[in-house]
């Protein structure tokens, strides 16, 4: 394409009307493939527009180039996306991560997502490879970048998991000053393959907002406050959302020294707040 002519990304992916610009097919056809061979967004977003990750176009690209050369459209499908990742090897991603190369990166979380789920990913995978990488730092290699390309990588992935509809409010938010989001961007996309919405605050939450989202619902709600640092478990937060009848959760380091209200629960785990919360 002409410099200049890529698609700008929406919020969270690609539609389809753009990655059929960027790849000369028409639309109706990505629908069929989306359809028949699962190359694309997931189909239970009714009513929403439903966007392509760089990992699907990915795939694309590659499946174009099989047909080119003579595979059948399910053929390529099929080899396009390739096998099934093995659960929790991380040689392939940290190759991918110390290269930066985000684009290889995101395709192999996303593959592993798809075959595995977003907890055995989080498990098995990220937090490994993450283990890997303070390690090496210790050694004394110079990888912070390695590290929050990472982070924006699962971040990315994470979002890309369609949001579950839900009656019952949940909000996950981080608390004021904490700007680690990455675990509570897990959590969601964990939630959602569960089948239970959240409303995701996201970081920096300050109190006032807290109090402020919880006003906007009727009924009970349920809020998990993340903090990574024991300087941001602010216990300030906790009792804002206790006075306005929530159902309180916290997790993440920083509270584990903090002495908590009757009744507000704490969260040691990944797969323990998606059973708590579902």
């Amino acid at each position: 394409m002409p410099a200049g002519s890529a698609p700008a990304p929406a919020a969270a992916g690609y539609t389809v009307r753009a990655v059929a610009e960027r790849l000369g097919v028409p639309t109706a056809t990505l629908r069929s493939w989306n359809r028949r061979y699962g190359i694309g967004p997931a189909q239970d977003r009714p009513g929403r527009h439903r966007l392509y990750t760089d990992a699907d176009i990915a795939v694309l690209a590659h499946m174009l180039e099989l047909i080119a050369a003579g595979a059948s459209p399910a053929g390529a499908a099929a080899a396009a996306h390739g096998p099934a990742p093995i659960l929790g090897d991380r040689v392939g991603l940290l190759d991918a991560a110390f290269a930066l190369d985000t684009t290889t990166v995101c395709a192999r979380l996303d593959a592993h997502v798809r075959a595995h789920g977003v907890v055995a990913t989080w498990d098995t995978l990220c937090r490994p490879a993450f283990a890997d990488i303070v390690a090496r730092q210790g050694g004394g290699e110079g990888c912070i970048d390695v590290e929050h390309l990472l982070s924006w990588s699962i971040a990315a992935v994470m979002q890309q998991v369609p949001t579950a509809r839900s009656t019952a409010p949940v909000l996950l938010a981080c608390t004021s000053g904490e700007t680690h989001s990455l675990p509570l961007d897990v959590l969601r996309a964990a939630l959602a393959q569960a089948g239970t919405g959240a409303r995701m605050l996201g970081a920096d939450v300050p109190t006032v907002a807290l109090s402020g989202a919880l006003t906007r619902h009727p009924g009970p709600a349920t809020v998990l406050l993340w903090s990574q640092r024991e300087s941001t478990a602010l216990t300030s937060a906790v009792l804002a959302c206790v006075a306005a009848g929530a159902r309180v959760l916290v997790a993440g380091p920083g509270w584990e020294v903090v002495v908590l209200p009757e009744g507000v629960e704490r969260i040691g785990s990944l797969s323990e707040a998606v059973e708590a919360l579902r």
